[in-house]
């Protein structure tokens, strides 16, 4: 009976979980992905407490993956020193989780996942800000007269 249920949950979840990115804008899916690495650092430190290395070896790759994810996405052309930080705080992050893995070590994953914690917080803080400038109108081309010619600007 355990099963079924479990399963049942999982396939809700899942479900859930696709149907979220179906529907997300970027900057929604920037928060789905940090979301994720905190529920499994979550996770992971209690498998070192727990002492089962190889679903925490396996919570924590995913986790570098994901943070490798985020720090692929930054735009450091336009993004100018704060993309450049935080590319430099995502590394630092990258290789502290691979520190902990290797260490057995929950302190340092807490470590991170609070640093997550401080960049998500930034992150949902400008949110509407975000989906407010995305969803505003671009202008639309204009006609106009240039040296007697017509021109779209």
């Amino acid at each position: 009976m355990t099963y079924a249920r479990n399963s049942k949950l999982a396939a809700y979840q899942s479900v859930s979980v696709h149907g979220g990115v179906a529907n997300a804008d970027p900057h929604a899916m920037v928060q789905m992905l940090m979301d994720a690495a905190a529920e499994r650092m979550s996770i992971a430190r209690g498998c070192i407490e727990r002492g089962e290395r190889k679903r925490q070896a396996a919570l924590l790759h995913s986790c570098v993956l994901i943070i490798a994810e985020l720090r692929g996405s930054l735009n450091l052309t336009e993004g100018g020193p704060l993309a450049q930080n935080l590319s430099d705080l995502y590394d630092y992050m990258i290789r502290r989780l691979t520190l902990a893995n290797s260490k057995g070590d929950a302190d340092v994953v807490l470590e991170v996942s609070r640093l997550l914690d401080e960049i998500r917080s930034a992150w949902v803080a400008i949110g509407p800000e975000v989906r407010k400038s995305a969803a505003a109108p671009t202008a639309a081309p204009v006609n106009v007269a240039v040296g007697g010619r017509a021109a779209m600007v």
